[in-house]
């Protein structure tokens, strides 16, 4: 019984240091981030933190890489399902994305600040470059040979993405509130592919 309990202390003593290390590299980054702050807001020892997880880059691939992995993992999926047609993966991409960042409305500038500063740490290990040989860039050359897809991409993500970035701007001057911005997100999902499309029709 007593071995039981230790186990089970020693597996909340884990999760805890995981969920403190997420919220530090969200606040700090990675590069301002030290163990030792980890461990002192997690309420442990820098010797237990190390012994859990070896070292603070390896802390971050597992608490962080996750994350970041869940972020672009599902655009390879959606862009390359050949049995949807581009309006399909639009209208998927913009509405998966919006619920993910909904869920993590912190990750785009997270994002953003790690892959200036720290680029070598993850960025070769996400599947961002795979999105040049997928369906969706198939079928978009099908239907508009004239749009250069890098422009394409950039308007999509641009809509979906940016007003997550926007936002604590917007919260600070008072323009919107957290339930008044959930809702705006909510009505972009409609809105998001009606103004891609609209952009596929223009010449």
């Amino acid at each position: 019984m007593a071995k039981k309990k230790v186990v089970a202390a020693d597996l909340s003593t884990e999760e805890k240091i995981k969920t403190v290390a997420q919220k530090v590299f969200m606040e700090k980054g990675y590069a301002a981030t030290r163990t030792r702050d980890i461990a002192e807001e997690a309420g442990t020892n820098l010797a237990l933190l190390n012994y859990y997880f070896r070292s603070k880059e390896k802390l971050f691939e597992l608490v962080m890489m996750e994350k970041l992995t869940k972020f672009f993992g599902f655009i390879a999926p959606v862009l390359n399902n050949e049995s949807t047609s581009l309006e399909q993966k639009i209208t998927l991409f913009s509405n998966n994305y919006i619920e993910l960042l909904s869920e993590n409305p912190e990750l785009p500038l997270f994002i953003l600040s790690e892959v200036r500063y720290n680029a070598d740490l993850f960025v070769h290990r996400l599947p961002v470059s795979k999105v040049a040989e997928s369906n969706f860039i198939k079928q978009l050359h099908e239907r508009r040979p004239d749009i250069n897809p890098l422009h394409f991409l950039m308007n999509v993500l641009g809509l979906t993405v940016f007003p997550f970035v926007m936002k604590p701007v917007f919260q600070a001057s008072g323009v919107l509130t957290e339930k008044i911005f959930a809702a705006r997100m909510e009505e972009r999902k409609a809105l998001i592919p009606k103004w891609i499309n609209a952009m596929l029709k223009a010449k």
